[in-house]
């Protein structure tokens, strides 16, 4: 397939499925995900993007600049559009219970974090039944979109109950650095992780393609006391983390 080819409005563009530029964007970020637009490889100038697709520079304009503000290709003065380099991937290990902040920190990221929700509310039943809520009582609610140097990671939704984190509002950055002060860091966890196509919500906050792969991850910590102090959902992407585990045969 050619680039004329994969840019041939008949395959993907729609008036009724939305504002043109955005589905320029998916279809170059789908082309990125896919592997077909490889790290490092020259774009067409706008002007042959907008031949290609029959749409105007304005419009193409508008979805190469999300395109760039997103991280998926670069701009040089003098020099066009290019896709993105390959980031590294993170590994993070499975038998060391530590925070988002801390990893990043730890490897030389800036971690950052875009706030989705923070408050206090009606638990669902599953909150009820994991962190063993009485009735009528609410839970404590951290949902966010979590960062490194300004690259969407992951997608996080932490609940917890409120005599464990009764002010949402205290956690700017780390939730573990708030819950340490307070003598509540948990000690130990359980965690489910499941492979999962991203929907096009969670894509779009994460800046991947609809349907790209992601790590859906249910965590669940424990005091020392063995009570529940934290139930985690959260989504990661695929094509940025590995999670590494170290194995050791049972003596005996």
């Amino acid at each position: 397939m050619t680039i004329a080819d994969f840019l041939d409005p008949e395959h993907w563009l729609n008036p009724a499925h939305g504002p043109l530029y955005v589905q320029l964007r998916k279809r170059i970020e789908t082309g990125i995900a896919s592997g077909f637009l490889a790290p490092d490889m020259p774009l067409p100038p706008e002007r042959e993007i907008a031949a290609l697709t029959d749409l105007s520079r304005v419009t193409v304009r508008k979805a190469m600049a999300d395109l760039a503000e997103r991280g998926l290709i670069l701009q040089r003065q003098g020099s066009g559009s290019f896709v993105a380099p390959a980031r590294a991937r993170v590994e993070q290990s499975l038998s060391r219970l530590t925070s988002f902040t801390e990893d990043m920190a730890r490897r030389g990221y800036r971690p950052g974090v875009d706030w989705l929700e923070r408050g206090l509310f009606l638990p669902g039943p599953d909150e009820v039944a994991v962190l063993g809520l009485a009735p009528g009582a609410q839970v404590a609610r951290l949902a966010r979109l979590r960062r490194a140097d300004d690259r969407p990671m992951a997608l996080e939704r932490a609940s917890l109950p409120t005599d464990i984190l009764p002010n949402p509002l205290v956690v700017t950055q780390s939730l573990y650095e708030v819950l340490g002060q307070a003598g509540l860091r948990p000690v130990r966890a359980v965690q489910k992780i499941s492979a999962v196509a991203l929907g096009a919500a969670e894509a779009g906050l994460l800046g991947v393609a609809p349907g790209a792969a992601g790590l859906k991850i249910e965590r669940i910590s424990y005091l020392p006391d063995g009570r529940v102090v934290e139930f985690t959902r959260s989504l990661y992407r695929g094509d940025a983390y590995d999670f590494v585990a170290e194995l050791r045969i049972p003596e005996g």
